[in-house]
């Protein structure tokens, strides 16, 4: 049997451009870096830094779902998959706060550090 070949030039196009306009907010908010996002602190880092973190995740997920077919997966394989993942990088995530909080203090009385 021959199957019907559908295109997928309007999906891999919507996909460009959701993942667009988040890297575009993401550049927005790395040029302007708005001080109540940067200078204050929550869970170990700035709501910026978060904010990015969020984001990437979003990205990953969207690009991991879309170009790896997940949605077409049964449901065991899309959870292992995806949330193998995540949690992955929400560890390397915590050992690069943990790690980067000990080198500031280590090395701020050595470093002069800019905001």
């Amino acid at each position: 049997m021959a199957h019907a070949h559908e295109s997928n030039t309007k999906r891999i196009w919507m996909v460009f451009g959701i993942l667009s306009v988040i890297t575009i907010v993401e550049v927005i908010f790395g040029i302007i870096k708005p001080a109540s996002l940067h200078l204050t602190h929550f869970l170990g880092t700035s709501p910026l830094n978060w904010l990015f973190i969020i984001l990437t995740l979003v990205k990953a997920y969207g690009i991991t779902w879309v170009f790896m077919h997940m949605e077409g997966e049964k449901k065991g394989l899309r959870r292992a998959v995806v949330w193998t993942a995540v949690f992955l990088i929400c560890y390397l995530v915590t050992l690069l706060l943990i790690e980067g909080g000990h080198i500031f203090d280590v090395l701020s009385p050595l470093t002069k550090w800019d905001y």
